[in-house]
């Protein structure tokens, strides 16, 4: 690609421009690494390794039994799953029919479970054994296509001692009925059914492998159309992109073939998780820890702590609210975390004080990138160098990668660098476009200088290094008498109050008919510490401009947060609506 202003600054000197994709479907992935190093660790988790070979071995299988099932290329395949050791089989195995994966928040509801599967047209899903998931599984998809429920059990997957104690004790997940005519079970599967997966031609270019939902923050949920090509380049581009200073010194370098252990804390039924994570591991032949809960333990976040340090892992892509929750965690100093060398932050803005105090604690290099479910999910990182990331910006387009600010009226003019507008990207990440949605597909793209641009919603501006800064998303913008102020500089000032570990700030109207509204923050103090609503009102009087000031502050013990990690703006906003009679 021809060069662009951040190539010319704080471009990392050893990260190509531009780079090759391979003309192959994802599951490639999986079948060239079991074939390299069949026996070397995939997935671990309750003290049992699944190997390559393993993995690979179960997820033909399955496509096996999915054809067996009139599963052909283009049906959509839903995975109702935690992060469990039957995610990689199942994920893979669903591609190998030529079929579509349609990834499901574990904590939908039967309404939001049976919406999703409905209109994505689903055939089969997949669910845990267990009392919640199985009997929410048969309600939602009453009224559906869905003509399989396959069970998973994670007794499978625990050591042999573990999985009968637990049996006759009682302890592990159990639906207390399978409703018989679509019922199967993981298990039988793997007895049954050969290690024979179809032979299905993909164009990676244009076939799906998968359908992700958006959180429908904007309305209702809308399903991203992702190709092989989308998913198998963007995992190219971050291998490309991660690249670290060694500890003796000398060239940066890549991560390390099967050397490194992924921490699988975030959900992959999510774009963030599922693409830097679980497939990544694929990429480089490493493993992956399986993390069905990362909030799990006495305090919170206590068993991620003990699986990082149980496992060594090495890679850990987060969420703020997971940072700061094991950088608070009470008995964080009890854990050995020295394992962890690189860490992406995402899918919310990343407090510049947060990203130090984790470094601190941990000894760990955190880096903030960006992107979206439409882009696989990653189009902009800081470089993984301390020297060249810039704290408090999303950082650069990745190789391959063109952005631009577009204006927010038209999204058809490119703003010049410096001026605030909306992000837009272009890329071989991009999605298509929604299932089934072409009207909403036209309204998100534009044709700019003969390339098709994805308009993210999010706004910013480039700075004189070309690296990318985000005020807030469209929709989050505080009208304070005509001046706009955004949450997330808000939020960022607030994370630097010695008292604060997390915060969250929205516009509330004033009530007299003008449209006209005011910033509330709400804010959980650390452990230990304490502060005033006054208090901190009087602190952020010293470090904003009176528009962004907020006038009200609500301490609580905790903010909503989406399954993904994500401070859910718009609950908070919701309640106080409702609260204040203008809902």
């Amino acid at each position: 690609m021809e060069d662009q202003l951040w190539h010319k600054t704080r471009w990392p000197s050893t990260v190509k421009k531009s780079l090759d994709y391979p003309d192959e479907p994802l599951y490639a992935l999986l079948d060239n690494i079991a074939a390299k190093n069949p026996d070397a660790p995939s997935t671990l988790w309750s003290g049992v390794s699944r190997s390559f070979a393993e993995v690979k071995d179960e997820a033909d299988r399955i496509a096996n039994f999915l054809v067996s099932r009139g599963i052909k290329k283009g049906d959509r395949v839903a995975i109702f799953l935690p992060n469990l050791p039957q995610y990689p089989p199942v994920f893979f195995g669903i591609l190998k029919t030529g079929a579509i994966a349609v990834t499901c928040n574990p904590s939908y509801t039967e309404a939001e479970l049976n919406f999703q599967l409905t209109d994505a047209g689903v055939k089969a899903v997949f669910c845990m054994d267990d009392k919640r998931f199985t009997p929410l599984t048969y309600k939602a998809v009453k009224g559906t296509d869905v003509e399989s429920v396959i069970v998973c059990s994670v007794k499978s997957f625990l050591p042999k001692v573990k999985a009968v104690l637990g049996g006759l004790m009682g302890k592990i997940p159990k639906s207390p009925h399978y409703e018989e005519g679509i019922t199967y079970f993981y298990d039988n599967i793997m007895e049954e059914f050969p290690p024979e997966a179809p032979d299905v031609k993909i164009d990676a270019k244009k076939d799906l492998a998968l359908i992700l939902y958006t959180g429908g923050t904007t309305g209702t949920p809308k399903g991203a159309m992702l190709t092989h090509r989308n998913l198998y380049s963007n995992v190219i581009q971050i291998e490309e992109w991660v690249q670290l200073e060694p500890p003796g010194g000398g060239a940066p370098e890549k991560l390390t073939p099967g050397e490194e252990i992924y921490v699988g804390a975030l959900p992959w039924y999510h774009s963030f998780g599922l693409t830097l994570t679980m497939i990544a591991s694929y990429l480089i032949g490493s493993a992956v820890i399986c993390i069905p809960d990362p909030r799990a333990g006495k305090p919170p976040l206590s068993d991620l702590l003990s699986d990082i340090q149980k496992y060594q892992g090495t890679v850990m892509h987060c969420v703020p609210a997971l940072f700061a929750g094991m950088v608070n965690n009470p008995e964080v100093g009890k854990y050995d975390l020295s394992s962890i060398k690189a860490c992406g932050s995402g899918a919310a803005p990343l407090p510049p004080e947060l990203a130090k105090n984790f470094e601190a604690a941990t000894g760990a290099l955190v880096f903030e990138g960006y992107g979206l479910t439409e882009t696989s999910p990653m189009t902009h990182a800081n470089p993984s160098l301390t020297n060249l990331r810039k704290f408090g910006s999303i950082g650069v387009p990745i190789p391959d990668t063109y952005s631009v600010i577009v204006d927010m009226e038209t999204g058809d003019k490119v703003l010049a660098h410096g001026e605030t507008g909306e992000i837009a990207v272009h890329g071989p990440q991009v999605f298509p476009g929604y299932w089934n949605k072409p009207k909403e597909t036209a309204e998100v793209f534009r044709k700019i200088d003969g390339k098709d641009y994805f308009l993210t919603g999010d706004i910013g501006h480039i700075d004189d290094d070309g690296f990318f800064v985000i005020s807030d998303r469209k929709k989050d913008m505080v009208n304070v008498g005509g001046l706009k102020a955004y949450p997330r500089e808000i939020e960022d000032t607030l994370y630097e109050h010695p008292a604060i570990s997390m915060a969250a700030a929205i516009g509330v109207p004033k009530g007299d008919g003008t449209g006209n509204e005011f910033v509330k923050a709400f804010v959980v103090l650390k452990a230990g510490e304490t502060a005033t609503p006054d208090e901190i009102i009087a602190w952020a009087k010293e470090r904003l401009a009176a528009y962004k000031r907020p006038k009200e502050v609500d301490i609580v013990s905790e903010l909503p947060v989406s399954t993904a990690g994500k401070v859910l703006r718009r609950e908070l906003r919701a309640k106080e609506l409702e609260k204040r009679g203008l809902s």
